[in-house]
């Protein structure tokens, strides 16, 4: 497969183009940049320099990866990047900054689609198969697993964590963490119960989804799950409590009927 690179379209020395690569009207490639094959850079787009990206990512129109973060103390000569694997959309609008420290990275797995004007703020690590919705804006050092979905307008501050699994209504503003497998919404932000459709949808159901179900009664009525059947999900949980929070967790709404 042969590249397609439009003559209004800028690559800088040094660039890495894997086979297939399309390169759209106008759209800016830095020098240093890494893409993998077959990736498609859309009108207008940009690829800062210090981006290293597997095979297969869609850039649409003005999607800019790579940029300086928004952190009044960073220099940009700083040996930083912004790491991506394969087979991502990114539309319209959508940005992504490279880390601050020496050496660090903004990590975007793959499989993931970011819709419209969506954000991943610098030092974040986003996992496989998650999708942004439109306008959704997270702060620096947020860590989001697979398979997440966030809503439309959701922002979440620094550091937060937002569990494998998680799905969090659209607007909602997170300021602390977001337990796995769960559905966050509402002002202020609460752990409603179990995202039940994710979870049916990736095949955990029958006894799985059970000891999940009592895993989020018990944490909610602060508990211990120990005692329960030791399933591949739970412990996942209990590993993702065991790391120590710098936001803590999300209440949760009391449904006595639950």
């Amino acid at each position: 497969m042969t590249q397609q690179i439009h003559p209004t379209a800028y690559i800088g020395s040094d660039v890495t183009l894997g086979e297939g690569t399309f390169v759209g009207p106008f759209a800016v490639i830095e020098s240093g940049a890494v893409l993998g094959g077959g990736c498609q850079v859309g009108a207008h787009a940009v690829v800062h320099g210090r981006v290293r990206m597997g095979a297969g990512n869609i850039l649409h129109p003005h999607a800019v990866l790579g940029g300086l973060p928004q952190d009044l103390g960073f220099k940009p000569e700083t040996a930083t990047w912004l790491t991506v694997g394969d087979d991502n959309v990114f539309r319209e609008g959508f940005t992504a900054h490279r880390a601050t420290k020496e050496n660090g990275e903004t990590r975007i797995g793959s499989g993931c689609y970011f819709m419209n004007n969506s954000h991943v703020a610098h030092d974040c690590a986003i996992g496989d198969k998650t999708i942004f919705a439109n306008n959704v804006a997270i702060g620096g050092h947020v860590e989001v697993g697979n398979n997440v979905f966030l809503g439309g307008a959701v922002v979440a501050h620094q550091f937060c964590r937002i569990g494998a699994f998680a799905i969090v209504q659209g607007t909602t503003g997170l300021n602390m963490d977001v337990i796995p497998f769960t559905l966050v919404g509402g002002r202020p932000a609460r752990h409603y119960r179990l995202n039940t459709v994710g979870l049916r949808r990736a095949g955990i159901t029958g006894e799985r989804y059970n000891v999940l179900s009592q895993a989020f009664r018990l944490l909610r009525n602060k508990k211990t799950l120990e005692g329960l059947e030791e399933t591949e999900e739970l412990q996942f949980l209990k590993n993702w409590l065991a790391v120590k929070s710098k936001r803590g967790l999300h209440g949760f709404v009391d449904i006595s009927a639950d």
